[in-house]
C-alpha cells in the first residue's frame, strides 16, 4: 500500500524540499536498507532487475533505500543528488500485464540511479515503463503485480506520476500526499501518448474535454475506506503547518493514527476507514514496514540526514543516515545470522511486543526513546560539522569515515535500545 508526502520550500521552515513516505508491506516480510556506489559501464552492459533485465546506461548514481528483502528495486529512496522518490500501489480499471515488467520497486532504483532531478528522474522512469511494462509479482514473491503511482522530489521541486500499465499522466505539485488510489484529474502536465485514447477506445472516457485520469481509470470495485480516509487525514495535516513543515512535523505524520494519536486503536475492524491509518497496522491489507523523512538541501557542501525506520515508526526511532558514508551492515542484513544482528528484526521484535496493548506500550516506548533520540541529536550535530569541515578542506574520505563511524554507533546503540525495551515491555 503506502503514503507519500511531500512539502516544497515555500511550505517550510528551512525553505528546503521535504519529502516523507511510509512502506506498507506484508507484516512479516523483511525490508533492509540497502546502499550502492555511483558506477560506470560499458556499452553492452545489462541489468537484471527483480523480473526481467533491461539495458543498462552508461553511469549510475550513488543510491539507498529500503528494499523488501527479496525485490532488486526500492520502495523509497535518495540519491547523491538529493532526488527522492517512493512508490505506491494504485488500482486501474485496466487489468495489469500477465508478462513480466518492471515493478513499482525496480523503476523507484531505477529512476534514483539515472536521474539527477525530480523532473529528470520522471521522465526516466516514464520511459522504462512504455518500454517494459508493469507486470509480474510485486505483492510478494509469489503474489501478484499492481499499477504504480509515485512521488519524485528534489530540492527545487516535487511531481506526481501515476500510471496504468503503461499508461500515465503527471503533475507538479508544492504540498501534497499519496495513497493508494488515482488522484490526478484534469490537472496533469505532462502524460502518455495514448492517455486519452486508450480510454476512449475502453469507453471509460467519452467527453471531449481533457481527460480526468482518476474518474477514467481507477477502478470503482476497491473500496475508498482503503486509501481515501488516509490521504484525507494526510493533507489535513500538511495544510495544519504550511510554512512551517520540517522534519519533525513529517514524522508526526508517518506516525499518525488517526485518533488514537501516537497510539494505535485496535477496536476497528476491516470495515471501518479508520482501521487505515497513515501508521499502518492493517494486516492482511497493509502494514508499514519501513519509513523515510529527508530534507533535500539546495547546498550540499555539508553532510545532510536521510532519516530512516524500521517497522512501523510508531514504536522506534528514526536513525540518520548518509549518502556519503557507508551504512552499517545490521542495517542492510535481512536476517539475524551467527550472531550478527538485523536492525530491522530488532525493531519488529519490539513492534510486536507493543502491539500486545498498543494504547499502552506505543507511549511508554516514545517516552523510552526521547533520551536516546536527545542524545543521538546532540552527537549529529557535532558529527556533522566536524565532517563538513573536512569535507571543505578536501578531506572527503575522512568525512567519510566520520560519517560511517556515527552511523555504526548510532546504529549499534539503538539496537541495544530496542532489545532492553523489548525485554521490559510486560
Amino acid at each position: 500500500m503506502c503514503d507519500s508526502v511531500v512539502a516544497v520550500g515555500s511550505e517550510t521552515a528551512s525553505r528546503a524540499t521535504l519529502f516523507a513516505k511510509n512502506s506498507d508491506r506484508k507484516a512479516d516480510e523483511c525490508q533492509p536498507l540497502l546502499q550502492f556506489p555511483e558506477a560506470a559501464y560499458p556499452p553492452d552492459a545489462r541489468v537484471r532487475c527483480t523480473h526481467i533485465e533491461i539495458p543498462q546506461v552508461a553511469e549510475t548514481y550513488r543510491v539507498l533505500g529500503h528494499s523488501p528483502w527479496w525485490v532488486w528495486g526500492f520502495e523509497h529512496g535518495v540519491n547523491e543528488h538529493a532526488v527522492a522518490i517512493g512508490n505506491q500501489t494504485v488500482f486501474s480499471k485496466e487489468p495489469i500485464e500477465e508478462r513480466p515488467g518492471l515493478i513499482g520497486m525496480d523503476l523507484v532504483r531505477l529512476g534514483l540511479e539515472r536521474g539527477r532531478s525530480a523532473r529528470e528522474a520522471l521522465e526516466v522512469i516514464a520511459g522504462l515503463l512504455e518500454a517494459h511494462g508493469q507486470g509480474g509479482a510485486a505483492f510478494g514473491p509469489t503474489a501478484g503485480g499492481y499499477h504504480n503511482s509515485f512521488m519524485l522530489a528534489d530540492p527545487n521541486e516535487a511531481w506526481v506520476l501515476e500510471t496504468s500499465n503503461r499508461h500515465w499522466a503527471a503533475r507538479s505539485v508544492v504540498l501534497e500526499s499519496l495513497s493508494n488510489h488515482l488522484s490526478i484529474g484534469t490537472d496533469w502536465e505532462i502524460g502518455s501518448r495514448d492517455l486519452d485514447s486508450f480510454a476512449h477506445r475502453q469507453g471509460w472516457w467519452t467527453a471531449p474535454d481533457r481527460i480526468d485520469l482518476a474518474a477514467a481509470y481507477r477502478n470503482p470495485h476497491v473500496p475508498p475506506r482503503i486509501s481515501e480516509g488516509r490521504k484525507r487525514r494526510s493533507r489535513e495535516m500538511l495544510e495544519a503547518a504550511r510554512g512551517e513543515h520540517d522534519v519533525e512535523t513529517l514524522k508526526r505524520i508517518l506516525r499518525d493514527h488517526l485518533d488514537g494519536g501516537l497510539a494505535w486503536q485496535a477496536d476497528s475492524t476491516p470495515d471501518d476507514e479508520r482501521y487505515f491509518t497513515l501508521c499502518a497496522h492493517s494486516e492482511p491489507t497493509h502494514w508499514t514496514t519501513a519509513s523515510v523523512v529527508v530534507e533535500l538541501p539546495r547546498e550540499r557542501t555539508r553532510p545532510w540526514p536521510i532519516w530512516i525506520s524500521f517497522a512501523t515508526p510508531c514504536s522506534g526511532i528514526f536513525l540518520p543516515v548518509y549518502v556519503d558514508g557507508a551504512i552499517p551492515a545490521s542495517l542492510a542484513r535481512p536476517v539475524d545470522c551467527d550472531g550478527a544482528r538485523s536492525a530491522w528484526w530488532a525493531f519488529k521484535r519490539l513492534q510486536d511486543r507493543a502491539g500486545a496493548d498498543p494504547a499502552r506500550h506505543t507511549l511508554q516506548l516514545r517516552e523510552a526513546w526521547r533520551d536516546f533520540e536527545c542524545q543521538l541529536e546532540s552527537e549529529r550535530v557535532d558529527v556533522e560539522r566536524a565532517a563538513g569541515d573536512q569535507a571543505r578542506r578536501g578531506e572527503r574520505d575522512a568525512a567519510a569515515r566520520t560519517l560511517t563511524g556515527f552511523m555504526e554507533r548510532a546504529c549499534t546503540r539503538a539496537i541495544e535500545r530496542a532489545d532492553a525495551l523489548c525485554s521490559q515491555i510486560a
